[in-house]
């Protein structure tokens, strides 16, 4: 039978009350008295040099309070990137300097280089109109390959080239892998582009500085999925506040998807200024201001070579990828097709040999940097698609081909470092072809060709790396802070307690999950437990929200925190009943000593904590209260199986999906109604990268799709009924939890099983097309169809290949 609470049960998430009836705060909502608001100047050019900016006419406007430019930071600190990577030969990555406000040059359309602060922000953009810049148009590098080029336009004057870096991994199997390519029986040979994305929050960014000058303190409002990180990053590295002079709250977040784990310029900036001209300063970012702004996502491009030897088993895996940066080193972007990427090409699969090569390029487009999955669904992408590859030129069932591959015992040490420790992925596989009656398929393949509609199955598998840890081994890998996790727990006197907690939600709904753990660890209702997040004035330091950490890490540092606390208060109770606190036991939130009648109440044992008329002082001190940090000893890895099923309109190249499942391993599953919700967010969010999304610049460095006009984000037709299971689960070992990730496994897995099907649809009416580049638009399906002309993406010598290069798609 389902619970009814705690751990288990599909309790509604508590804060939708305010969601949904617009009580919610976001930092928009607030306003600080006295706030000025600030407009940027951004560069309406990719490359070019700075050679003067005249603010006179504009600091003369109605209402401008000042005009800062990029002189105005001369000496204060760049905004840091937060992970280093060594390349494979043994180099540290090139790392230019990211000024707040561009500094001699601009490197992207959208890169601010002035800004406005008035007293409205209307006059605020009319005084930024009036600024004269002189800015000489540089010649700009935006594809990967060409920017590598011998005399290729660099990015950064200062820097040898435009390469980041040039990381193979793992090296020392190169020469191993590149003999057993020269002994396999076959060869699968596949090139692709993973399409840049943006990220698209229902919630634009925003920042709200304040500086008090009565103590030198300041304070920041920012839309942020990790306040602590933003407080240590600009404190320590930008503005050069300390720490306990800088208050960093992220209120409600309407959405993040990556996008808002980084410290952006704007935060410095508004921080920066409002003690600059002593009264607060305020940012909203436009949609348009986000799409040339935010950190994009994705952006690769690869070769992948899979050998199997002449029983069809995976003998060695080789790629090769072109990762963009972008103009400047986001947050976390060097780790993103590195560490997040590299480390999860072997998959579900045994294969013995890996090797993995990463060129990270400079280009005078926005930096890149993670987006829902992080690496993660590049690594899958292109391994199911070769894979998948591999059982159509094999002519085998590619579900078979995937099970005679499979890992099937476990701790499993891959050949990329990481190391498994629990999954079956037979019975997710078993589970997904039960949901979605692949016997059947054939039938409703013939009732669409009866309706003039080509209908396609694609299947595929995952596996991911999520609650990224642990922070010996991360920081040996290049990552700037440890990635723990911390929660303080606060017992109040009547028994109803405060979880503080390092973690960010922004839609995961941890004000309903986390007490849903505390609840079920003590035996109390799950409404006397409250959650307190985004503010660094009154948590403790944490990490944040991202790559599916928050039950696996922050989860475990509650469980930790809330442990003390019972620990304590066994104590107490064994004091109150006279009894040996071995024997005390605590259910349904009651004290019992095992094999008597005595028992003390939950209210009672806490009453006592803080009125300790009753106890010895001397072994026990007075208050309920404990602090835990919680560093995991390994990644937890979700993984599952999914399926699509799509008709393809022969005429027009349109393709419509008409069923989707997914059979997801999570691990102990706490709110199976939150975790439900989040596996079809990410699925709609994989379905728009495979079909519609595309952030596409011109040879120029001009943004074409720099608005919901170009850029198409799926909409409700786009997405059907999505069947969830997550019935198959293996704990994770290593967490107090068993849990594992579940955030962004929708996104993982259904980019693949997408293109999967469409290439299953047009195969079967005999068009000769091995694979099409994201996005599967009309246009380039119908090129595919077609045989028009076709460059770029991938061309094999197993047939035609349709990529992002096509003139059909534009």
């Amino acid at each position: 039978m389902p619970k009814d609470t705690g751990i288990g049960a599909s309790s509604k998430r508590r804060e939708d009350v305010r969601f949904l009836t617009g009580k919610g705060r976001y930092t928009d909502d607030i306003n600080v008295a006295g706030q000025a608001h600030v407009v940027f100047l951004r560069s309406d050019m990719a490359h070019g040099r700075i050679n003067s900016i005249d603010t006179a006419d504009a600091a003369a406007m109605p209402g401008v309070i000042r005009v800062f430019t990029g002189a105005d930071f001369e000496g204060v600190g760049t905004i840091p990137c937060g992970w280093q990577v060594t390349d494979r030969h043994g180099e540290p990555m090139q790392e230019p300097p990211h000024p707040i406000l561009a500094q001699g040059k601009v490197r992207h359309v959208g890169d601010p280089y002035a800004a406005v602060v008035a007293e409205t922000a209307a006059q605020a953009r009319d005084a930024a109109e009036a600024i004269v810049a002189d800015i000489e148009e540089l010649t700009p590098v935006i594809d990967m390959k060409a920017a590598l080029a011998d005399g290729a336009p660099k990015v950064h004057d200062d820097l040898k080239n435009n390469l980041c870096y040039d990381w193979g991994f793992v090296e020392e199997n190169k020469a191993a892998v590149d003999e057993a390519f020269q002994n396999a029986a076959h060869v699968t040979t596949l090139e692709l582009v993973n399409n840049r994305l943006v990220a698209n929050p229902m919630e634009p960014r925003v920042a709200v500085g304040d500086y008090a000058a009565h103590d030198d303190s300041s304070t920041l409002y920012t839309t942020s999925q990790n306040p602590h990180v933003i407080r240590l990053l600009m404190g320590a590295f930008v503005l050069g506040i300390p720490e306990h002079k800088l208050r960093v709250v992220a209120p409600d977040v309407g959405g993040g998807f990556g996008t808002k784990i980084f410290h952006y310029a704007e935060e410095a900036f508004c921080t920066f200024a409002a003690k600059a001209i002593q009264r607060p300063v305020k940012w909203t970012s436009t949609r348009g201001e986000a799409f040339m702004s935010d950190a994009h996502g994705r952006d690769h491009v690869s070769k992948i070579e899979l050998a199997l030897d002449a029983d069809h088993n995976f003998t060695a895996l080789r790629t090769e990828t072109y990762a963009n940066m972008g103009a400047y080193l986001s947050t976390f972007a060097p780790s993103i097709p590195t560490w997040l990427h590299g480390t999860l090409m072997a998959g579900n699969y045994k294969t013995p040999l890996v090797y993995v090569n990463v060129k990270a390029v400079f280009t005078n487009t926005v930096p890149v940097d993670a987006y829902r999955g992080a690496g993660r669904p590049e690594a899958t992408f292109q391994l199911e698609r070769v894979v998948d590859k591999a059982a159509r030129e094999l002519g085998v069932d590619p579900v078979e081909l995937r099970r005679k591959n499979f890992i099937t015992e476990f701790p499993y040490q891959t050949p990329v470092a990481v190391e498994y420790d629990t999954g079956d992925y037979n019975a997710t596989m078993d589970k997904l072809l039960e949901l979605i009656d692949r016997d059947g398929f054939e039938a409703r393949r013939k009732e669409s060709e009866a309706r003039g509609k080509l209908r396609g199955l694609g299947l595929n598998c995952y596996i991911e790396a999520c609650g990224i840890a642990p922070s010996q081994l991360v920081g040996q890998l290049g990552a700037r802070a440890g990635l723990y996790e911390s929660a303080t727990v606060r017992v109040n006197a009547t028994g109803g307690l405060v979880v503080m907690t390092g973690s960010h939600s922004h839609g995961q709904g941890h004000e309903t999950s986390f007490a849903q753990v505390v609840s079920d660890m003590i035996g109390i209702p799950e409404d006397q437990v409250e959650i307190v997040h985004g503010d660094t004035a009154n948590t403790p330091m944490g990490m944040g929200t991202y790559g599916s950490r928050s039950l696996a890490v922050g989860g475990s540092a509650i469980v930790k925190a809330t442990d003390k606390i019972i620990a304590k208060a066994k104590k107490i109770a064994a004091h109150l009943m006279e009894a040996s606190p071995d024997d005390v036991e605590l259910k349904d939130g009651a004290f019992t000593v095992a094999g008597t009648d005595k028992s003390v109440a939950w209210g009672d044992v806490t009453l006592a904590a803080y009125v300790p008329h009753n106890y010895p002082l001397e072994d026990i001190e007075p208050g309920l209260e404990e602090t835990a940090f919680y560093d995991p000893n390994n990644f937890t890895y979700p993984s599952g199986a999914y399926a699509c099923e799509v008709e393809v309109d022969p005429e027009t190249g349109k393709v419509d999906v008409i069923s989707f499942a997914a059979a997801d391993d999570f691990g102990n599953v706490v709110n199976p109604m939150i975790v439900e919700g989040q596996v079809h967010g990410g699925v709609a969010q994989g379905i728009g990268q495979a079909l519609l999304e595309n952030c596409a610049y011109d040879e120029n460095g001009q943004l074409l799709s720099a608005s919901y006009m170009d850029y198409a984000m799926p909409r409700a037709h786009d997405v059907p009924m999505i069947k969830v299971d997550h019935s198959c689960q293996t704990p994770c070992t290593h967490n107090p939890l068993g849990v594992k990730g579940c955030g962004e496994a929708g996104a993982i897995g259904s980019p693949p099983s997408v293109v999967n099907a469409v290439i299953d649809a047009l195969q079967s009416a005999g068009h000769d097309v091995t694979h099409i580049d994201m996005p599967l638009t009309p246009p380039r399906v119908w090129a595919a169809m077609n045989g028009a002309n076709a460059t770029g993406g991938g061309g094999t010598a197993h047939g035609r290949s349709v990529g992002a290069g096509d003139t059909a798609t534009h």
